[in-house]
This record gives structure tokens, C-alpha cells and sequence, in this order.
């Protein structure tokens, strides 16, 4: 028998302190074993992200973020690439010395990895990176010049070809403060991650190509009280390696052709952004004139889109992320693991998700083996109760 195949959606949610995949990387082995029980397993940089280490997996595609809301949304489509172009942007504000280290790290990718990547660019202002903590827990963050970061990106996109975007902003360093100590020894918020994912998500949103970002952080005194979960961001002096590797083969960003609708990015006379078939917009500084052009895709065979989701592995206090409010809306069977727990409480319940609930991700692992084997879960449970009849309104039983 023919089936299609079957494809798996991973989300950890960034910045809210996730027991697991809320440090360094640690929901990789939960990405691996995923992708072993799926013919495709879509997931984002915060699961397949270590600093540097990162592990291969031919059938995962690496998401980021906002695209992986669009996707679950079903406006965009996800198309598998072979390699992408990569353009490194480097925050003004990066001291010399660490501007060298990441230079350095990028071409070591270059040339121990095979990856392909464009010449680069520096902002031509500081980024100017704030970090801030929400009263629920969850760490976010601002960006002073983000004008400055979407300049950096039409250049590589315009004149280098790059057709996927790594950015590196320079981060506060701040090694005394509690909320550090605390993510060091594998307790509390990632204090960086919230402010990541303001980052890509506006590279993302403005130009519809895959983005990821490193933060730029001077290394840190030894600590021998490291927790394993936060021990991959202490290897070197920077976290840019995980991130090229996954935009290497991150897929590019489509959507399906409605007529004659125009799509892409324009940046007007006036600055202001705009998205032409979309009604989201940014505001730039007067400076930015020029036009950004992308294509408006047909879908292809081969190409990934939300309706063709069969599972979905989410925290079980964390399940108020947009792509799982529309994929909770499909036919996907959406599974919620209670032992990952956050600083958020947004069970499937209250929202009106129908999930089935496992304690860890080794019985959401056996799920996903049953589900995909057409196994209804409940019939691997010693209690499997008796069939009740319905009745057709406005009879009786006879």
C-alpha cells in the first residue's frame, strides 16, 4: 500500500524555560528520535540549536519561528532545497576582536562543512539589543535600529544572492546577574531568547526567506557547577556554527499562486515597508528607498503544506503559540507532554484543543509510532471500554 508521508511538527517554544529545550540545544535527542519515527519532521532552531554542535538530519526541516506560524496558518508553503545561499549580517556593535571569532567560525563552515555562504555585512548601526522579562516569566526583548538590520538584509539578498540570513547582534553581557546563573545551572528562563526571536522574526516577516540568530556574548568565567543543559553554549566564542548548518538546507518560504496577486516586499519613498498582498507593515527611516523583489511561487510537487501535518508534540502548559492554535484546527492528532514544563500555563483544555496527554516524550515517541501505524492509542490500553450506540434524532429505540 502506498501511503503519503508522514510528517511530524516539533515545537518547543522559546524564552519560556522549558524543562527540556529550553537551554542549549537538549530537545535535539527528542529531534532525533522524532525523525526516526517520521518521514519529515518540521521543528525550528530553538530544538535543533546547540552553539556548536548540531546533529544532521536529512528528513527535518529547520524552521524558524514566524515562518512556522505562517505555515501552520496555511499561507506559506515549505519547498525542500538541496543548499541555500547564506548571508552572515554582524552587528556594528560586535567589538573587533569578536567580529574576527565569528568571521572565523563562518569560514571554518565554509570550509570543514561545505556550506555555502555570501559575503557578508555590517550593520550600519549598532542593533542595540535590549533584554526584557515578561511578567509571565517569558524573556523577550527590543531592537534600537531594526531599520539598520533590514538594510543589511536587502543588501545580501539584492546584491549577494543570499536567499537565506544569518544574523549576529551583539547581547548585553551581563555574568552576575541571577537570571544567568540560574539558565547556567539549568534552572529559570533563557534571559537571550525571547530578543532571538524578535530578530528573525522580523527578517523573516519582511522578506520571506529563513533566518536564525546568534547572539555575540563575551565568554564567560569558568563555572564547575555548569549544568549539562546549558554546557553547549560554553564551548567556544560563539554560537553561529548550529545556526549555518540548519540554514544551509533551511526550506524557502512559497505561496501558492492566486491569479494575478502580486507578492513580495517594497520598500516605498516614505520608508514605510509594505507587503503587497498583505496587510502587515514595519516603518523604516527615509533612508531605505530601494525595492525588494521576491517571487510569487505556483506550488510544486514536493512542496509541504500545513494540511499535510499528522502530528503535533507540544509542552502541555505551553500550547498557546499561533502555529498550534491552527494546526489544532486540522485533522492533526496534537500531543501534549506534560513533563516538559514551562514558565507559561496554556494547557490544551482551556484553549479547546483536543490533545492526548503522555507524561514524557518517550510515550509521545510511542504515540507517534501507533498513530502512524493507523493504531488507534486506546486500544493499547488494558481498559478499552465498550462501543455506545447514537441515535438518529427524533427516533427511538426499538
Amino acid at each position: 500500500m502506498i501511503q503519503r508521508p508522514y510528517t511530524v511538527v516539533l515545537i518547543v517554544p522559546t524564552g519560556v524555560g522549558a524543562a527540556i529545550g529550553g537551554y542549549a540545544g537538549e530537545a535535539m535527542p527528542v529531534a532525533r528520535a522524532s525523525a526516526q519515527i517520521s518521514d519529515r519532521l518540521i521543528t525550528h532552531p530553538n530544538v535543533l540549536n546547540g552553539a556548536q554542535l548540531y546533529w544532521n538530519l536529512p528528513n527535518a526541516l529547520y524552521v524558524e519561528g514566524y515562518g512556522l506560524d505562517k505555515f501552520a496558518a496555511g499561507c506559506w508553503g515549505l519547498r525542500p532545497v538541496h543548499q541555500n545561499r547564506v548571508g552572515l549580517i554582524l552587528d556594528q556593535g560586535i567589538e573587533a576582536d569578536l567580529r574576527v571569532r565569528h568571521l572565523q567560525a563562518a569560514d571554518a563552515t565554509r570550509a570543514t562543512l561545505g556550506i555555502n555562504l555570501t559575503d557578508y555585512v555590517v550593520t550600519d548601526a549598532p542593533l542595540n539589543v535590549e533584554l526584557r522579562t515578561a511578567a509571565s516569566g517569558a524573556s523577550w526583548g527590543t531592537i534600537g535600529n531594526p531599520d539598520s538590520l533590514l538594510r543589511a538584509a536587502e543588501v545580501l539578498i539584492d546584491q549577494a544572492k543570499a536567499n537565506a540570513i544569518a544574523v549576529v547582534a551583539r547581547f548585553p553581557d551581563d555574568p552576575g546577574t541571577n537570571a544567568l546563573q540560574a539558565y547556567r545551572h539549568g534552572q529559570g528562563v533563557d534571559p537571550l531568547a525571547g530578543a532571538e526571536a524578535v530578530i528573525s522574526h522580523l527578517v523573516v516577516r519582511t522578506f520571506q526567506v529563513p533566518c536564525a540568530h546568534a547572539p555575540a556574548l563575551m565568554p564567560l568565567p569558568l563555572d564547575p557547577d555548569l549544568s549539562p543543559r546549558s554546557a553547549a553554549e560554553e564551548l567556544g566564542y560563539t554560537f553561529l556554527p548550529c545556526v549555518l548548518v540548519g540554514l544551509s538546507r533551511a526550506p524557502q518560504f512559497v505561496e501558492k499562486g492566486v491569479g494575478s496577486r502580486e507578492s513580495g516586499v517594497g520598500i516605498k519613498e516614505d520608508g514605510e515597508i509594505h507587503k503587497r498582498g498583505d496587510t502587515e507593515q514595519f516603518t523604516l527611516s527615509p533612508q531605505t528607498k530601494s525595492l525588494v523583489k521576491t517571487q510569487n511561487f505556483s506550488s510544486l510537487t514536493g512542496d509541504i503544506w500545513a494540511s499535510e501535518v499528522d502530528a503535533v508534540v507540544i509542552p502541555a502548559t505551553a500550547c498557546g503559540g499561533s502555529a498550534v492554535l491552527s494546526l489544532s484546527q486540522s485533522q492533526a492528532q496534537i500531543i501534549a507532554v506534560e513533563e516538559n514544563q514551562t514558565s507559561m500555563q496554556v494547557p490544551p483544555e482551556v484553549l479547546g484543543i483536543k490533545a492526548i496527554r503522555v507524561h514524557s516524550y518517550l510515550e509521545a515517541l510511542g504515540v507517534l509510532v501507533a498513530h502512524r501505524a493507523g493504531i488507534s492509542a486506546g486500544s493499547l490500553s488494558p481498559s478499552l471500554s465498550s462501543l455506545h450506540r447514537l441515535f438518529v434524532s427524533g427516533k427511538t429505540a426499538p
